[in-house]
C-alpha cells in the first residue's frame, strides 16, 4: 500500500503592518479623502466613464501614428520637417494610388510557409530623388504642392531617412485624397452611445 504524500510546512514571514500617517504632534492623523482636485485630474471607471471610447472598426483605417490626429496644416508639416532637419535626416516624398496605399496579406500566400512576414503594398513610389540639401520646410512644401498636382487622388506621405544609420526615422501622411472613403474624421472614431 502506497502511503501519501505531505508537504513539508514552511514558515512564511508575515507583510510588515501599514504605519498608519503620523501627525508633527506625534498623533495619529486620520486618512483624508481624495479632494476636488485629484478627483478632477483623475479617470476612473466609475463616475467618468463617458471619457472612455470605443473604437470605431469600420471606416477607420489609418496610416502611421499622426494619422490618429486631424489633418497637419502646411504649418504644421514645415514644424515637422524642421523636425527632421534638426535631426541631420534626409526627406523624401512617397506617393501610392488608393488601391495600394494599404499593406496587404493578400498574395502571401503564393510563397507558401517560408515567407510568413510577406506583405505587399509596403513600399510606394518615390516622388523624385531624396531631397538632399533641403533647408527649409518651404522646400518640402512645394514639393508636396507639386506632387498633389500631378497625383491628386493619390495618397503622399513624408519620410525621413537617416543616411547615417541607414533606417527610415519618421514617416507620416501629408495629403489624403478628396475621394478616400476608408478614412474617418478624429470626432468621429469612436461609437457614440
Amino acid at each position: 500500500m502506497a502511503t501519501a504524500y505531505t508537504a513539508p510546512k514552511v514558515a512564511v514571514p508575515k507583510a510588515p503592518a501599514a504605519k498608519a500617517p503620523v501627525n508633527l504632534k506625534g498623533g495619529l492623523k486620520p486618512l483624508a479623502a481624495p479632494g476636488a482636485a485629484f478627483r478632477a485630474r483623475t479617470v476612473s471607471n466609475g463616475a467618468k466613464v463617458h471619457q472612455m471610447m470605443v473604437w470605431q472598426p469600420y471606416n477607420n483605417k489609418c496610416f502611421e501614428t499622426l494619422s490618429y490626429l486631424p489633418p497637419l496644416t502646411q504649418d504644421q508639416i514645415s514644424k515637422q520637417v524642421d523636425y527632421i532637419l534638426r535631426n541631420g535626416w534626409i526627406p523624401c516624398l512617397e506617393f501610392a494610388p488608393q488601391d495600394a496605399a494599404y499593406v496587404g496579406s493578400a498574395n502571401c500566400i503564393r510563397f507558401g510557409p517560408v515567407a510568413s512576414g510577406y506583405q505587399d503594398n509596403r513600399y510606394w513610389t518615390m516622388w523624385k530623388l531624396p531631397m538632399f540639401g533641403c533647408n527649409s520646410g518651404e522646400e518640402v512644401l512645394r514639393e508636396i504642392g507639386n506632387c498633389t498636382k500631378v497625383f491628386p487622388d493619390d495618397y503622399i506621405r513624408l519620410v525621413a531617412f537617416d543616411n547615417v544609420r541607414q533606417v527610415q526615422c519618421l514617416s507620416f501622411l501629408v495629403h489624403r485624397p478628396a475621394s478616400a472613403t476608408e478614412y474617418t474624421t478624429p470626432e468621429n472614431r469612436c461609437v457614440s452611445e
